[in-house]
């Protein structure tokens, strides 16, 4: 009999906890709006995009660069321009501003990439730069390459039996 009794003050007095706990939880997330985190998106990468067009429309009409060279010109001074800003600690705040606006485009890959090197930097070349460089980028390379690959391989039997040309 008081085995129980204890048990059933026990069971209460989690169960109370639980819900305190879960009350807590409910004040503290962060509610969301999901059609103004698309607005953000939108912007961000529609200004990204802007930025792009930009520098690919100076390539071609005042440097005369042929499109294909000014779209190569294009993508690196986005990278570099990704990379200083993930540099000077800027990116983080567009990417947490603007979302996947921010984070899908060629500069959000690059930043993946500079940032684990520059927060890691202080272990070294090899085990801080060298180690986590590729921490969340690798994996995207990773799958890319083999599903190039295996593409690749589907082509070229596609090709011997007749079905690409």
């Amino acid at each position: 009999m008081a085995q129980e009794t204890v048990n059933k003050e026990t069971m209460e007095e989690k169960e109370k906890k639980n819900q305190e706990y879960n009350e807590y939880v409910k004040q503290v997330t962060p509610t969301h709006s999901l059609p103004l985190n698309m607005v953000k998106a939108f912007i961000t990468g529609g200004i990204i995009c802007v930025i792009g067009q930009l520098i690919l429309n100076l390539a071609v009409n005042n440097f005369g660069l042929d499109k294909e060279t000014a779209g190569s010109w294009c993508s690196m001074l986005l990278v570099l321009l990704s990379v200083l800003l993930t540099g000077f600690n800027i990116y983080p705040s567009i990417a947490n501003w603007g979302g996947a606006g921010a984070l899908v485009p060629i500069t959000g890959f690059a930043n993946s990439v500079a940032a684990p090197a520059i927060e890691f930097q202080k272990e070294g070349q090899v085990f801080g730069i060298g180690c986590k460089i590729f921490t969340i980028a690798g994996p995207v390379i990773l799958y890319g390459i083999f599903t190039s690959w295996v593409l690749g391989v589907l082509y070229w039997i596609g090709t011997c039996f007749g079905w690409f040309s």
